[in-house]
């Protein structure tokens, strides 16, 4: 049997080493030299030796030979985790799901575990048996297709894959695997990169989807190296508050499917409740009419939102005007600024400026410029917009209201939730034919101070 044989890279510039050392002397470089594995020791993998023999090597095709039909997903019985991951999990793909300590990844998959019509085996590294039980009763009394495994090698893991015959295997967390093969501690660059590798190859060669869940660091990146989000196929992150009961979860990378969807949950005492209609959380229900809000419809992905900004314009009590902006792009507060002193003429180079998108949301899409410049405009006047209104719409430096995509279902989200008016640039092309809310074509600025406040 031949003996596992390392060596130490600099991760910078790639000098090799015959021990660890605290600096690279070619690149001169602090803590970028690793252990890396040159050759394996020869021990057993989740296969058999029955089935190594019987596994034949692939062979290059035309690619008018490869066979190009829809790949079967696998539903997980979450709507919101299939939005995201483009309806279902892909057999065979390897899965990283990230988040902030306490944010709610474990809860998320074993309540996904528990649910699913499909046999699973949920491995944790981090709780024992009786704690994953305790929370498995609070979330869903009984099921009959979810096994639990607390293990930490992967040589161990599948031998039991290989009496179980799993059909989604969920891993808790990727950090607290080790394997034979490397001598270095769990959590190690050395260990993740392995461990990932041995998981990529199971998920390949049996066509059985793997779920990891991976720790994030102080700078809110997934812990161990970034070739870790490269080997597997969608990088999902679960953000969120934990002072908060509103969780959402993006794509940031998908190889199946697209990265603009977005998941909301909201966290219960027992569980995570999939939130279908978002706009409940993102607009305040007020008993009287406040100046300074205004209701942008937006898009993420395919999915319309209906959310809420919130201005505060008042004078300012120090030298310098004070510009903040929560969850919307400061740079971009400060372009609108700077179009509404200079087109439309209002005074607010002297004022202070505050934004909130409510929620608890960031947003990029260009068409909420409109409400931002309604809810200023409604806080500086002190004139609350009227009920029923909402914007869509981008603003240019010229003072002109610009054309968003997707209008057509923009509007038909607003008229769905009820409300009775919509702004929206001229410029666009609108092919509905019969709508019952009021549609309001705005060219510039004054268009719409002239619409809102006479």
């Amino acid at each position: 049997m031949s003996k596992i044989k390392t060596a130490f890279f600099c991760q910078k510039c790639g000098t090799s080493y015959s021990k660890w050392q605290g600096q690279c002397y070619t690149c001169k470089e602090w803590n970028t030299i690793v252990e890396e594995v040159i050759q394996k020791e020869d021990k057993s993998t989740w296969r058999t030796a029955s089935s190594q023999e019987k596994t034949k090597s692939s062979k290059p095709l035309l690619i008018k030979e490869i066979d190009t039909t829809e790949e079967i997903r696998l539903n997980t019985n979450d709507k919101e985790l299939n939005r995201v991951l483009g309806s279902g999990l892909v057999p065979g793909s390897l899965t990283l799901l990230g988040g902030e300590p306490g944010i709610g990844k474990s809860t998320l998959l074993l309540q996904i575990s528990l649910k699913l019509p499909y046999r699973t085996l949920y491995v944790s590294g981090e709780e024992s048996q009786k704690q994953i039980k305790m929370r498995a009763e609070r979330i869903l009394p009984s099921s009959e297709n979810c096994y639990i495994l607390t293990e930490t090698k992967t040589q161990n893991i599948f031998r039991q894959i290989q009496e179980i015959e799993p059909e989604i295997v969920i891993i808790d967390s990727i950090q607290t695997l080790q394997t034979d093969y490397i001598e270095s501690s769990a959590g190690s660059i050395s260990q993740i990169r392995e461990c990932t590798a041995e998981l990529i190859k199971f998920a390949k060669e049996t066509n059985t989807p793997v779920i990891l869940i991976g720790h994030i660091t102080k700078d809110g990146t997934i812990a161990g190296p970034k070739i870790l989000e490269h080997m597997v196929d969608t990088v999902l992150q679960f953000e969120g508050d934990r002072n908060h009961v509103y969780r959402i979860l993006r794509s940031l990378k998908n190889r199946f499917g697209s990265t603009a969807e977005l998941g909301i949950y909201e966290m219960l005492g027992n569980g995570l409740r999939e939130v279908e209609n978002p706009s409940e959380i993102l607009i305040s229900h007020k008993e009287e009419a406040l100046s300074g809000t205004a209701i942008a419809c937006t898009l993420e992905g395919m999915r319309p939102l209906m959310i809420e900004i919130q201005a505060l314009v008042s004078s300012a009590v120090y030298g310098t005007p004070q510009r903040s902006a929560t969850g919307y792009n400061a740079k971009r507060l400060n372009m609108i600024l700077a179009v509404l002193e200079k087109r439309a003429g209002f005074r607010l180079g002297t004022k202070d400026v505050f934004l909130n998108v409510t929620g608890g949301i960031s947003v990029d899409d260009t068409a909420i410029d409109l409400a931002v410049v309604a809810a200023i405009l409604s806080s500086n006047e002190d004139i609350a917009i009227e009920e029923g209104f909402c914007f869509a719409g981008e603003v240019g430096l010229s003072g002109e209201i610009r054309p968003v995509n997707r209008i057509d279902q923009r509007i038909q989200e607003a008229e769905k939730l009820g409300f009775t008016t919509i702004l929206v640039s001229k410029h666009n092309k609108i092919s509905l034919k019969s709508s019952k809310i009021k549609i309001v074509l705005v060219s510039k600025i004054e268009d719409v101070v002239s619409e809102l406040f006479g």
